[in-house]
């Protein structure tokens, strides 16, 4: 299935149905009065959090919904019928937003949540409404109101308790591959990851995580160079990132701050959040390189390799320990 974590939608309410003028005529009922119905609701538009969808592919084929207008009132003071509403079902973790202010109108973080997006129309006011002491044959009825219309868009920032940020090829595929039973795309050249990926860690028998990798963020990512921007939403509602290194860049520090200043300028919250260090690819070092690595290191960087596995149990005790913190 296509991974798509971005639409744009228009939605329209149903209307009201007009109100009724009627009068009373009966055989033996000298003076008949008013007795027009109201008109019924328009149809509601609501999103539902479905957690069986983990796309917003559906939305690039059907842009359009529209409820079905009230049915209007009639004699006898029968009122108009409500249209039904028309519900839509989107993933856990998709953001309703005005498409023309940029307002947030819905956050579908818990699989079952509704939230009306457009309200149908009031139905009008059938002629039984207006009768007054003064008016006893009052001959008006209102139209519905109109329903809501409205243009929507929608993304999807994936739910994850710890999202991967690196350089393409620092291994961040491989890590989540290791340590879930994810199976992302796995090759020896950059940009092997075009759409984001979860994963399961189970970090003790009853106790686990979810991971989220997204594609390696380069120089300038946060200006739209390569694909990092398009996914970096997805790690808005981590609680922990971790910043994977690749050993054989050298450039510890340099890489870390580079990562950190393209999380900075996508959205200054992402640099104040919890994170680790991980250094991988450690089983390409020989036992004096890995000595000498290990004891310049820093204390917080955590030695790994996700090809091997080693330096494995330290990092989930580190990932575990820093969730508990959270929490």
């Amino acid at each position: 299935m296509k991974f798509i974590d971005y639409a744009e939608i228009e939605v329209t309410a149903g209307n009201g149905g007009p109100g009724c003028i009627s009068f009373r005529r009966e055989k033996y009922v000298s003076k008949g009065g008013p007795n027009g119905g109201n008109g019924g609701r328009g149809g509601d538009i609501i999103f539902v959090a479905d957690s069986n969808m983990s796309t917003l592919l559906d939305f690039r084929y059907k842009k359009k919904y529209k409820a079905k207008n009230g049915e209007p009132g009639a004699g006898s003071l029968k009122h108009g019928k409500t249209a039904e509403p028309i519900i839509i079902k989107a993933p856990v973790g998709t953001v309703i937003k005005n498409h023309e202010n940029n307002q947030i109108i819905a956050d579908l973080s818990e699989a079952g949540q509704q939230v009306v997006v457009a309200r149908g129309g009031r139905g009008g006011y059938g002629n039984d409404h207006f009768k007054t002491p003064v008016n006893q044959t009052p001959r008006k009825a209102e139209d519905g109101r109109p329903g809501q219309c409205l243009k929507l868009s929608l993304e999807l920032k994936l739910l994850a308790d710890v999202g991967l940020v690196g350089l393409p090829n620092a291994g961040k595929s491989t890590m989540l591959a290791r340590l879930t039973e994810a199976k992302p795309k796995i090759a020896d050249y950059p940009f092997t990851t075009l759409i984001p990926n979860l994963g399961i860690v189970k970090l003790r028998q009853f106790k686990s995580c979810v991971m989220a990798d997204i594609p390696g963020i380069i120089e300038g990512a946060s200006g739209g160079k390569g694909l990092g921007l398009q996914f970096l939403r997805h790690i808005q509602r981590t609680a922990l990132i971790i910043y994977l290194i690749d050993i054989a860049e050298g450039k510890i520090k340099e890489t870390i701050e580079l990562l950190k200043e393209e999380l900075r300028s996508y959205d200054t919250s992402l640099v104040k959040r919890p994170y680790l260090v991980v250094i991988n690819k450690i089983d390409l070092l020989s036992k004096e390189e890995l000595k000498v690595i290990s004891k310049n290191k820093k204390s917080d960087y955590i030695l790994y390799s996700a090809a091997t596995g080693q330096g494995e149990k330290e990092l989930l005790n580190r990932i575990e320990n820093e969730l508990d913190g959270i929490r």
